[in-house]
């Protein structure tokens, strides 16, 4: 796979050079529109007092005039959309240097009540969320955050195939999160999905014709205008005629159109998000099945979504005032229009969501893609169907810069616990994140920090960071017991990975010894899997009545008066306490 910095380097220099040529075009481009301007100021000037030639100056200019804008426009998007894929490509030059503290954290995924969410850093400042995502709109961070806490064990192996599939195309999925970052939604996707199946049509069933019939007639009176066979007030009346059949249901198409001014930029930027996923011929079975679900009605969607995309810019240059005179007064125009987006929401807008859908679908995975190939080192777990629960070879956390991250082997067989003791700040909590952060990846189909492993898959419920609760008046020890309590209620009915950090603090330390160990004793009598840490040397005693217990530890040692941690997990029981140690060296004692 080729090399991540060299990539985002190349796309960088690439891009930039497309922008310069964008901008001596868009300056052209106002250059020419403006002689245009003046071309048709200098005509009517020329042909002043000839009504019939300067009204076909006008027209002309006007319709050169509204191109030019409209080719004008294009222009600015696809500048717009080159400085976003050089934003892409400069963020992930300074990802890969672990400078992502700006990005969006997801704190308001944060749920202290979730299976392990709340322990493992998973949202929130420097949160794994926050080195992960890369998702452009709102739908698809909530689907990514879904993805992460959803704590489901099935069919790893084809979202790995996805996901390793998705890293190989760094270009689309820059393309598609360009596209998406560009959908400037004023309404959320679920405001318009209630919307759609909410409206009620207005248009009575003779405006299928009338438009045409009325629109035909005003031809017809333009030619006679121009033969010098019909007056100039005639034409006149028939305009008039025009706006007052518009007028008659002005209030109706003007809430229609305030709806959908609102969500028409949504459209026209998801229409390009299906098309780029239509265009792109995947090979894994998740990424195809996808696809073909915007496929299957015989048209492609893209098409069908452009075409009211169309519908909602022609109800919108009703905000222009010589489309609202002419195009009304002589074709009935918005009123054609809107009988069009009524029969495009009867016939599509109850298949919206589900297009939606599958857009959060592509933009949340798209983050995972995105990992896979800023990664390529990191490792794809082998999923086993029975054995040892999990082997990890070189195992280190994802967060931490790789030149100063120790790596551990470490391996936990089924229905086995282990008791981590060891001194403070000596790696404990950093190696029981590392382990939840492992099947939380590995679940996802995500490759982890490691060389290689082995996982037969296992949901995760944790408790680590319990904190008391003011506004339920709860006391810390009484939240940590609730917790407790969940946890014993959970594995009575499932299969769990249990992860614990010095349970029972709420407590004096005699009744902690006493709770922690009959606690442990029951969740190895549930044939539970897990690991516990603990400054309580008394708690390893259990691993001499119960097999299934063993003891690790984190060491920390004293060397010319100064403390060296080497980060290593090994066999045993931690016998260096640091405690008292750290106390005189900050003379907070003597």
């Amino acid at each position: 796979m080729q090399d991540a910095a060299s990539f985002y380097q190349s796309q960088i220099q690439k891009y930039s050079t497309e922008l310069s040529k964008l901008k001596k075009q868009l300056f052209a481009s106002s250059m020419v529109r403006l002689s245009v301007f003046l071309l048709a100021v200098f005509g009517v000037y020329l042909l002043y007092g000839n009504t019939k030639w300067v009204a076909a100056t006008v027209l002309a200019a006007v319709v050169a005039f509204l191109y030019l804008v409209s080719r004008h426009t294009d222009l600015q998007k696809k500048r717009d959309k080159v400085k976003e894929l050089i934003r892409i490509n400069e963020i992930e030059l300074r990802v890969l240097e672990r400078d992502f503290h700006d990005l969006p954290d997801g704190e308001s995924y944060k749920d202290p009540l979730h299976f392990y969410s709340q322990d493992i850093d998973l949202f929130g400042k420097g949160s794994f969320y926050q080195y992960i995502n890369r998702t452009a709109l709102p739908q698809g961070s909530d689907a990514l955050a879904a993805l992460l806490t959803e704590n489901k064990i099935n069919n790893i192996v084809q979202k790995q195939d996805s996901i390793a599939e998705l890293a190989k195309y760094p270009e689309w999925r820059q393309d598609f999160s360009a596209t998406a970052a560009l959908a400037k939604a004023e309404t959320a996707t679920s405001a318009i999905v209630s919307w759609l199946r909410s409206y009620t049509a207005f248009m009575p069933k003779a405006m299928r014709y009338l438009p045409w019939v009325f629109g035909g007639f005003s031809v017809l009176f333009v030619v006679l205008y121009f033969m010098g066979i019909v007056s100039e007030s005639m034409l006149v009346y028939w305009l008039f005629f025009g706006l007052l059949i518009s007028g008659f249901f002005a209030k109706k198409v003007s809430r229609l159109g305030a709806a959908t001014g609102q969500i028409q930029s949504t459209f026209q930027q998801y229409n390009q998000l299906l098309k780029l996923i239509e265009e792109k011929e995947f090979t894994c079975d998740v990424l195809r099945a996808k696809k073909e679900q915007i496929l299957s009605q015989g048209r492609k969607t893209s098409l069908v979504l452009h075409d009211f995309s169309k519908l909602l810019s022609k109800l919108d240059q009703n905000n222009n005032v010589v489309y609202l005179i002419f195009g009304n007064g002589l074709f009935l125009a918005s009123l054609a229009t809107s009988l069009k987006i009524e029969k495009w929401i009867a016939n599509h807008g109850a298949s919206v969501e589900k297009w939606f859908d599958i857009i959060a679908f592509f933009d949340a995975r798209n983050s995972l893609g995105n990992y896979v190939f800023n990664h390529p080192t990191y490792t794809f777990p082998i999923i086993v169907e029975e054995g040892t629960a999990l082997k990890s070879k070189n195992a280190g956390h994802p967060l931490l810069d790789p030149k100063k991250s120790v790596l551990n082997d470490f391996e936990i067989k089924n229905q086995e616990f282990f008791i981590i003791t060891g001194a403070n700040m000596a790696g404990k909590s950093t190696f029981l994140r590392t382990v939840s952060l492992q099947i939380v990846m590995a679940n996802v189909g995500l490759p982890v920090c490691a060389t290689s492993v082995t996982y037969v898959p296992i949901k995760l419920i944790t408790s680590m960071r319990t904190t008391d609760s003011l506004t339920d008046d709860e006391s810390y020890f009484f939240s940590e017991l609730k917790r407790l309590k969940f946890i014993v209620d959970e594995i009575q009915h499932d299969r769990y990975f249990i992860v614990l950090d010095e349970i029972l603090k709420g407590t004096n330390s005699t009744d902690k010894a006493k709770g922690s160990r009959k606690f442990v004793e029951r969740l190895v009598g549930s044939k539970a899997t897990g690991i516990i840490a603990t400054h309580d040397l008394s708690l390893c005693e259990v691993a001499k009545e119960l097999p299934q217990v063993q003891n690790h530890y984190f060491d920390a040692e004293i060397i010319a008066n100064e403390l060296h941690f080497d980060y290593k997990f090994k066999e045993g029981i931690c016998q260096n306490m640091n405690a008292s140690f750290l106390l005189k060296k900050m003379e907070i004692v003597e």
